[in-house]
């Protein structure tokens, strides 16, 4: 555990959540240190007293894990968050648990209906690197759509569209077969706000009826990896995550 750096990075370090993640349970009064709510920009003092939603977070947890990342291949039907008040499956039900008294978290998001692949660490800080705008790191899907898109439409989602929250497009987009009614793209962008890949499409008035992840980054779905299927990351992969997050020169034993 690091005294004198902020709170969110520490705990993102300590694999608890993303630093976004952590950043929101700061705002929402979840976080108190030595007794007193957190904020944000907060410095972690010396052996500070650490508690989230009133549980106390044993100090040996604050010190960063070893640095894990999974590969999972998400069915769709699943969540990917860790409790659902309906009682909906979540990727995390069937994951080994880290070693060390780590915790997964997840690279960015699949909503419930997508599928595809979805990387897991318990690092909090590449997690966060990996997903902040600022990196662009290229998240590429497989998606299948109703209809054969005119050029013209293509034209406008390269270019970019208002979808509701501000501009958004795709940076490539690439034939991948079909006939009928069912053709099938691949369509890379370089963010990942909520259902971004449908709400592109729909603004054109184009039906998702299929979407899966393919590849994130520099990592492709592993061939053959079943879904709700897992592995490890293997050391070179794991070097061109942090490459790709600008954490190579920052190594975690």
């Amino acid at each position: 555990m690091s005294a004198g750096e902020r709170v969110q990075k520490v705990l993102a370090a300590a694999g608890l959540g993303s630093r976004r993640e952590i950043e929101q349970w700061i705002r929402d009064g979840r976080v108190m240190v030595n007794g007193e709510r957190a904020e944000l920009g907060m410095k972690m003092p010396e052996n500070p007293r650490v508690r989230v939603d009133g549980k106390t977070i044993a100090l040996k947890t604050l010190r960063a894990a070893p640095r894990q990342v999974l590969l999972y291949h998400k069915p769709d039907g699943e969540l990917t968050t860790r409790r659902d008040p309906d009682g909906r499956p979540t990727v995390f039900d069937t994951l080994p648990k880290p070693d060390k008294g780590g915790r997964w978290v997840s690279i960015g998001r699949l909503d419930f209906n997508t599928g595809g692949l979805l990387i897991l660490t318990t690092d909090g800080e590449l997690a966060h690197a990996l997903m902040h705008p600022s990196r662009e790191v290229e998240r590429e899907y497989a998606v299948r759509v109703r209809g054969e898109p005119s050029p013209e439409v293509i034209k406008r989602l390269l270019a970019g569209v208002d979808i509701g929250d501000g501009l958004a497009k795709f940076e490539r987009i690439a034939p991948a077969g079909g006939e009928g009614t069912n053709r099938w793209y691949h369509v890379v962008l370089k963010e990942g706000r909520n259902r971004e890949v449908r709400r592109l499409w729909e603004s054109q008035e184009i039906q998702v009826s299929r979407l899966t992840r393919v590849r994130y980054g520099p990592i492709q779905m592993p061939p053959g990896l079943r879904r709700g299927k897992f592995r490890y990351a293997t050391p070179e992969e794991i070097d061109a995550l942090l490459e790709a997050a600008d954490l190579h020169k920052n190594p975690k034993a």
